[in-house]
């Protein structure tokens, strides 16, 4: 099982990289959570042949808009898209004309499945919770065989993001403050609040994503958080754009 980084910039594409899209990548299937702007290199790397379960976590343009690209892929099964209620009615909106191919016109099937927060298992162990963000925002807890993945993306610190990590394998958290920064208004995590939820949660391995586009213009300004958390968080990966994880 691998876990690639297709996309890991938060609001807007720099040289740094494109918007948040993660795939993971296993025999039977495929997870990919959000669909930034990294969504259009899912081709790159993810079979054609198998299911592809899509998980939006909420509906700012950074974790949405890859989806003009979804008409290039040659799926040969369903894309399954999940997301929290209200994700029928805005996908119909935005991924249809005039602005692109609708959904129901990609020559592939697409089935939408909206989600309140609970446990669910189909088809595989998922945990939907609510974190704390300027608009409703969901994380999930992903069990594929014996691995447990952590999303946290857009989000304050909460009780949530520590439940939904709780001794993951991975948690992938966002982290589009710098260090020392709160953004009470507009929550987000900066690095020491990222490491104190995989603290508290004792989750093996940390990969933060969604670094701000202007907070961090450039790889360097997130490879000086490695240097800085290396000591405090040896299981830290700071992630760029086409990273892969061996799960």
């Amino acid at each position: 099982m691998k876990c690639h980084f297709l996309g890991t910039n938060g609001w807007y594409d720099t040289p740094a990289g494109n918007t948040t899209c993660i795939l993971i990548e296993t025999p039977d299937l495929t997870v990919v959570l959000d669909a930034g702007s990294g969504l259009w290199k899912l081709d790159r790397v993810a079979r054609m042949d198998l299911p592809v379960h899509l998980f939006l976590s909420h509906f700012h343009l950074d974790h949405l808009f890859g989806m003009h690209t979804l008409n290039k892929f040659p799926l040969g099964h369903v894309l399954s898209i999940y997301g929290q209620p209200g994700t029928r009615e805005v996908l119909s909106t935005l991924v249809g004309p005039p602005f692109t191919v609708g959904l129901h016109d990609l020559p592939f099937p697409v089935h939408i499945i909206e989600r309140e927060e609970g446990d669910y298992q189909d088809p595989f162990r998922v945990s939907c919770r609510y974190l704390r963000h300027s608009t409703p925002c969901m994380g999930y807890r992903i069990t594929l065989g014996k691995k447990t993945i952590a999303y946290c993306p857009d989000t304050g610190y909460c009780e949530n993001a520590v439940e939904l990590a709780k001794s993951a394998d991975l948690l992938i958290a966002e982290c589009a403050l710098r260090p020392g920064e709160e953004s009470p208004e507009w929550p987000h995590l900066n690095p020491e609040t990222a490491i104190r939820i995989a603290r508290e949660a004792g989750s093996k391995r940390l990969a933060l994503v969604h670094f701000d586009a202007r907070a961090y213009p450039s790889p360097g300004d997130r490879d000086r958080i490695g240097y800085l958390y290396a000591r405090e968080c040896p299981s830290l990966v700071i992630t760029h754009d086409d990273l892969t994880l061996d799960l």
